[in-house]
């Protein structure tokens, strides 16, 4: 890839083109294609080269390791630089950030698959590492969400790192690689179904792929007004890009339960509480010292304290003593408030009364106030059989606790759970600072340009495939290799496509699969159409690599649950390469088959000019 600085004027643009540094790369790759097909004996000219897209469906860690496995085999048979286009969807982007850390992986793949596989099996990120990565993540943005609490929480139990890399960083790192795409959509896009909410993010641009309207990579999540940049946000790094693509590993409830439970063995953790207490002793320490050298020079009390306080960051109502209450209550009493609010939620989540919770909650605010704590009225009873109404009231009564507590103390790990619990209650993920606020430009759906934030979730909850990365025009896609690792249904990816496609007039191939049996699916499909790409789908799991134990595999690997063993790895591995090694032909047959209509397409196009 091209390390190019964009200009200015190049750091936002609303054009259906590829960035010059994509072109580029493109350029310089497709001269590798040409080579590899030559060593593969596939006849083919330099201006007959097959744009062949690989995609990578979501799936969590069975995602991230059939990915590798997938790959591994690839690049065996000597087809991994046919390769154009590597995009993906949630888990299999977990395998991707893998891969890029590395320069030129393609061209060591064994040995840092070894690599990879080694760090999966060891230890998980220690709760010290993962605390001072929550702390980093809370006071260097202005946008604070459940993404930054996933990603410490959650991802690095899988993946067994934090990498505190950037993607901009790759630029000049991988010209013997795939052009990586992660793939999610935007939230407020899906709930409306207005606008466009396939979003991508590469190594030079992140934006709407479908509308082509983007910004530089390093920019997305910097405040913008009118097209103009009004506020920077630093550039995320690959371990928050996880979470951002891969946060949907179960449905909504069962991901507030995890969730919670999370936050709950956090916090209850005697590390974190110590953690707590020191910070709490230094403050206590810091307010006496303050108020002795009042004494000794007749200070006013708000400039000594402000004298002996760290300096607060931009958003400085994190941070410091508060004014209106100069010496806050201890550190356990608030702690106990707020993890009644957490374990009041998970018995809400559980179907358990949450009486005790409130009238505990109640009484220990009210004790800390003087009697003058203000919550909203106790549910009455009878409401409680409205499931509705109970959620609505703990939804309430989560965020004015939260509101409550945050005025009265500034211990930071109390301050971020307090901001946790109140992202919990509201349930937001993703929220990013909107690059197309207030553009004027009609070429954008106005439902983008009016919100100051927009919110980036999983593409799985809306497609668990990334088909709309690669569909777009100007990357003139001829063949898509389709992944698929999800759980269930193994055709509803590509049918989704397919139906998504039809409704918003994008040259697809017709998928029929009534025939077909969903749970004994073949290895290989193959979907072809009139100037539409050639799309092969490839079910994980299959009644050619597992027999008649395909529901078996299912089972034993889900998509919600526990970090693989070893000897799951391994076995998982082996089971997604057999995909490649047992269909190498099939798809070199179709490689050769989409330069033939490449060749027949240039011929009828030379007939016609004559």
């Amino acid at each position: 890839m091209s390390a190019s600085k964009p200009k200015e004027s190049d750091k936002r643009r609303i054009k259906p083109f590829l960035n010059r540094s994509e072109q580029e790369f493109v350029a310089s790759r497709r001269n590798t294609v040409l080579q590899t097909l030559k060593k593969l004996k596939i006849q083919c000219s330099r201006k007959e080269v097959p744009n062949i897209a690989l995609l990578g469906s979501g799936g969590g860690q069975r995602a991230m390791v059939g990915l590798l496995g997938s790959l591994v085999q690839l690049d065996k048979a000597g087809l991994l630089d046919c390769i154009l286009y590597l995009s993906g969807v949630s888990g299999s982007t977990w395998c991707m950030a893998s891969l890029y850390q590395e320069p030129d992986w393609s061209t060591k793949l064994e040995t840092v698959k070894d690599r990879i596989i080694k760090r999966l099996k060891g230890p998980e990120v220690s709760l010290t590492d993962a605390m001072a990565k929550l702390k980093k993540y809370y006071y260097g943005k202005d946008l604070f969400s459940l993404t930054d609490v996933w990603a410490v929480m959650v991802v690095t139990s899988y993946v067994k790192e934090i990498d505190e890399h950037t993607l901009t960083e790759q630029r000049n790192q991988h010209k013997k690689d795939p052009f990586p795409i992660y793939t999610v959509i935007d939230k407020q896009c899906k709930q409306s179904s207005d606008g466009d909410p396939w979003f991508e993010i590469n190594p030079y641009e992140a934006g709407y792929s479908l509308t082509g309207a983007f910004v530089d990579t390093c920019d997305f999540g910097s405040q913008f007004h009118e097209g103009s940049k009004k506020k920077h946000q630093d550039e995320f790094d690959m371990l928050y890009l996880q979470a951002l693509c891969g946060s949907t590993l179960a449905d909504e409830v069962d991901i507030k339960k995890t969730m919670w439970q999370k936050i709950s063995d956090f916090f209850k953790n005697e590390t974190i509480l110590e953690a707590m207490r020191e910070e709490e002793h230094e403050m206590s320490e810091r307010r006496h010292e303050a108020m002795r050298r009042e004494k000794e020079t007749d200070l006013a009390p708000e400039a000594v304290l402000h004298s002996f306080t760290e300096p607060c960051p931009p958003d400085s109502d994190k941070r410091g003593f508060p004014s209106d209450d100069p010496i806050p209550p201890s550190v356990d009493e608030c702690y106990r408030a707020l993890m009644d609010v957490v374990d009041m939620n998970i018995s809400a989540l559980n179907g358990e009364d949450t009486s005790g919770f409130d009238e505990s909650i109640r009484t220990n605010l009210n004790d800390l106030s003087g009697g003058k704590s203000q919550l909203i009225d106790p549910m009455k009873t009878l409401e409680t059989a409205d499931k509705g109404a109970e959620k609505r009231y703990i939804k309430r009564f989560t965020i004015d606790v939260c509101e409550d507590l945050s005025s009265r103390i500034k211990i930071w790990l109390i301050d971020a759970g307090i901001s946790i619990c109140k992202c919990m209650a509201q349930w937001i993920w993703g929220r990013k600072y909107n690059f197309l606020h207030n553009m004027t430009d009609e070429a954008v759906h106005s439902t983008l340009r009016q919100s100051e934030t927009r919110d980036y979730i999983d593409a799985g909850l809306l497609q668990n495939s990334p088909y709309f990365s690669v569909l777009r025009e100007e990357r003139d896609i001829d063949l898509i290799i389709s992944l698929d690792f999800s759980d269930g249904d193994p055709f509803m990816t590509v049918t989704g496509a397919a139906n998504t496609c039809k409704t918003l007039k994008i040259p697809f191939p017709e998928v029929n699969t009534i025939s077909e049996n969903k749970m004994k699916p073949k290895d290989f499909y193959v979907f072809k159409g009139q100037n539409s790409p050639t799309v092969i789908h490839i079910p994980l799991f299959n009644v050619v690599n597992c027999g008649d134990k395909v529901e078996d595999w299912r089972k034993k690997y889900r998509t919600f649950q526990g970090p693989y063993s070893a000897e799951m790895i391994a076995d998982l591995m082996e089971v997604a390469g057999k995909n490649i090694s047992n269909n190498r032909e099939k798809l070199k047959e179709q490689i050769a088959a989409v330069i033939e209509e490449k060749r027949l397409s240039r011929f009828n196009n030379f007939l016609n000019k004559d």
